[in-house]
């Protein structure tokens, strides 16, 4: 099975497999949105400290210190993605470490605004995804948010076919087929559970079933949670 350090690697180098973009989400500024209708500037603001598990090269922690002054802490297991991340981040409040998230996170306790986990924890095991949780539960301060993005395994053909056809060896995971790489899709009853204990879920959104023509279903669904810290 391909080490997730070597396919990210050779994927910010060649993008092989995926389109790896230089702007920030939609998703999180779609979140931001949100968070300024209805607490204003109270969390977005130049105090608070955001930290990206998986940051790439360093797209949505530009997006927010160039919009919000923020400071922030980026790790990704690349070492070519912490490169280009830096090269782009010049001039920002903005430090960056080749780190794996299943290691413990070497932050303050209660230190931090913001945790971005979009689209990275998938690649970790369940016993990993739950020490992340207790870390990320632990660096937030009271009242903090966690963005979280994934996969969502609820109607989806591909998800479903991928469980079947190529199971891992844990419950709703699989190894990737063409990525050679373990993933875990989430339901939207597992993401409630996971998080009951510690985060109040303000926002569930899905995306919409990607239908092309013939019946077939296109890319595989996503959702983006809104979960702020007791």
């Amino acid at each position: 099975m391909t080490t997730h350090k070597d396919f990210w690697n050779r994927e910010y180098k060649t993008s092989e497999h995926l389109a790896l973009s230089s702007a920030s989400s939609e998703d999180l500024e779609k979140f931001t949105r949100w968070l300024e209708r209805g607490y204003k500037r109270e969390f977005l603001n130049a105090y608070a400290r955001v930290l990206d598990l998986g940051c790439g090269n360093g797209r949505n922690l530009i997006y927010l210190a160039q919009a919000y002054g923020m400071k922030g802490t980026g790790y990704d297991i690349s070492d070519e993605a912490i490169k280009q991340a830096r090269q782009a981040s010049e001039g920002l409040p903005i430090a960056y470490e080749v780190r794996s998230i299943a290691e413990p996170l070497p932050l303050p306790e209660g230190s931090q605004t913001f945790v971005l986990d979009m689209m990275t924890s998938h690649f970790l095991r369940k016993a990993e995804r739950e020490a992340l949780r207790w870390e990320i539960v632990r660096i937030l301060r009271p009242g903090g948010w966690l963005f979280f993005k994934s996969f969502l395994a609820d109607e989806d053909i591909h998800t479903r076919r991928l469980l079947r056809e190529h199971p891992a060896d844990e419950p709703g995971a699989y190894i990737h087929p063409k990525l050679g790489v373990y993933e875990y899709a989430w339901t939207e009853d597992a993401v409630h559970e996971f998080f009951a204990e510690d985060f109040e879920m303000h926002k569930f959104h899905k995306s919409h079933r990607h239908i092309l023509k013939g019946g077939k279903e296109g890319k595989r669904r996503t959702f983006s949670a809104y979960l702020q810290k007791f």
